[in-house]
């Protein structure tokens, strides 16, 4: 992508894997987060608009529910993502406190893209948030 076309860009989605967040797998690393939420504050304050789409909630549940290893089976995963998810949004909570940036949290799946109605609804409320 052109650096100047990124530069010109006034909004941007950013996408933070599991490997930027987590101690290798094992529960998320809150000071890596608050260096993320560090740098964003900064581009919000640079008149960027941010969407992020953030991984964990998986590693974070497997740290609190004393799993070793990743599971396989897709019930399990959903299983450690759901309670991991609660600790991914109170970690991303309190760093954007402290730049005074309200959050949000939107869960999508393939059907609110692909079907027009569920797509525009999706849309407007992301438009909403980040003009709030």
């Amino acid at each position: 992508m052109n650096r100047q076309l990124v530069k010109e860009s006034k909004r941007w989605v950013i996408k933070i894997g599991s490997a930027l967040l987590t101690d290798d797998g094992r529960g998320l690393n809150r000071e890596r987060i608050g260096l993320w939420v560090k740098q964003m504050a900064i581009l919000r304050q640079q008149g960027i608009e941010l969407v992020l789409v953030s991984s964990g909630a998986v590693a974070e549940g497997m740290s609190r529910l004393g799993w070793k290893e990743r599971p396989d089976a897709v019930h399990e995963l959903q299983a450690a993502a759901a309670v991991g998810q609660m600790g991914l949004v109170q970690a991303y909570e309190s760093q954007f406190q402290q730049y005074n940036i309200h959050t949000a949290q939107i869960l999508l799946d393939h059907d609110d893209l692909a079907n027009r109605k569920r797509y525009l609804n999706a849309r407007s409320t992301l438009r909403t948030l980040i003009w709030a």
